[in-house]
């Protein structure tokens, strides 16, 4: 089975290749980063099933998807940091996925069903995505549940409710909690529209806070304000932002 690897955080991609090592029947034929690669490699190597994140740069897992050439016929499981309506939307549309960070058992577990999956035929699986894709564009916004952030040559599993602010860093984010930091691979600009409004807004083009844990805004004179958080944690608020904060703030 012959099998494309699409995940634009490279751990992932580590521990995909290693599940996968112990699999005899498996080839994996390509990996990339980003969706626009990712669909470009399907159809130049015409894999048999491709394990897509929901989330990249570029095309989303679920834009390739879509673009398929349905002649491919490839099955697709989707890897990804979702939870609650993305998740139940999956199931509903009988389309595979793996939460992350993921159990090699669960990998093991999707790819046998779409072996399974496949011998329905390149009509059936487009029935599928589409029920899929139709799915999520009904239900309510899909927020990211938690942040798999790189630690140490390890994956890191924080939930969002632990997240006191967020500020970027070069190509990255960093998350901040109680018990420290860690970087996320995901652009500002990302993020914020995957952030649930009524617990996350923004404060600067650099910095994102958790609603609930801001205990001070002080003025200071430029007309910015520095944001006093839970644990002494202070960033700064732009003055472009602040209507919008007091709005949030006050409910």
């Amino acid at each position: 089975m012959r099998v494309l690897i699409a995940d634009d955080e490279p751990l992932v991609r580590d521990a995909l290749r290693d599940a996968l090592a112990a699999e005899p029947d498996v080839e994996i034929v390509a990996e990339c980063g980003d969706g626009d690669d990712a669909l470009r490699l399907a159809a130049e190597r015409r894999p048999d099933v491709l394990l897509l994140d929901v989330q990249m740069p570029g095309l989303t897992g679920l834009d390739v998807a879509a673009r398929l050439d349905p002649a491919l016929g490839a099955a697709v499981v989707f890897v990804t940091a979702y939870d609650h309506y993305a998740v139940r939307a999956f199931e509903l549309a009988s389309v595979d996925y793996v939460l992350k960070p993921f159990a090699p058992a669960r990998l093991r577990a999707a790819l046998a069903r779409a072996r399974e999956r496949r011998k329905d035929g390149a009509a059936e699986l487009r029935v599928r995505l589409d029920a899929l894709l139709a799915r999520l564009r009904a239900e309510p916004p899909s927020y990211l549940a938690r942040f798999v952030a790189s630690l140490a040559g390890r994956l890191r599993v924080i939930p969002v409710e632990e997240v006191i602010w967020i500020e970027a860093d070069d190509n990255y984010v960093r998350v901040h909690t109680a018990s420290g930091s860690a970087l996320v691979r995901e652009t500002m600009k990302t993020l914020e529209s995957r952030l649930d409004p009524a617990r996350f807004v923004r404060v600067h083009r650099s910095a994102i806070v958790a609603i609930g844990r801001v205990r001070e805004l002080k003025p200071l004179d430029s007309g910015d304000y520095r944001v006093v958080l839970d644990g002494e944690h202070i960033t700064t608020m732009s003055r472009t932002y602040r209507d919008e904060v007091l709005r949030r703030l006050q409910g």
